[in-house]
């Protein structure tokens, strides 16, 4: 292991990562994130830039999904009027795992913390679900930085 941080999920910027991994076990929840940025004010950031990481593993102890939503959507026809529209669709908890399993590979919109309690923003390539996970604390490990954010090449 080359960097851990803990209860500092602040000092990330998980926006536009890519989920290789994500699940819930009996003792956390946590994610295995691609493109993440680690900002400046991160404790282990030596850098005064923002830098990026692949294989971070972000860990919610005690982490528990107390809600897992499809957020609904509007479906419009070529000339704007509105052809179909879909409520939010709360997942039961037996599905969890599906549809946990089913979300690898997709975009994190936001991840964000209030107290306890953890809010994940997931972006598909048609909508968008919504996790909630209360949890103890977070950990974030990673092995090494990459180039600094400002440095990427734009496409």
């Amino acid at each position: 292991m080359g960097y851990l941080t803990r209860n500092e999920i602040e000092n990330f910027d998980f926006s536009n990562s890519y989920i290789g991994e994500m699940h819930q076990d009996a003792h956390s929840f946590y994610l295995i994130l691609d493109n993440v940025v680690i900002l400046s004010s991160n404790s282990t950031n030596r850098d005064i830039r923002n830098m990026r990481a692949n294989d971070v593993k972000l860990t919610i102890a005690d982490g528990a999904v107390i809600s897992l939503i499809e957020e609904g959507y509007k479906v419009y026809d070529a000339d704007g009027n509105l052809s179909e529209s879909f409520d939010d669709k709360e997942i039961v908890s037996e599905e969890y795992n599906e549809v946990l399993k089913s979300l690898e590979n997709c975009t994190i919109y936001s991840i964000s913390k209030n107290e306890s309690v953890y809010d994940i923003e997931i972006d598909t390539e048609d909508h968008t679900y919504s996790i909630t996970v209360k949890g103890t604390g977070d950990t974030e490990e990673w092995e090494k930085y990459l180039s600094p954010t400002d440095t990427m090449p734009q496409y």
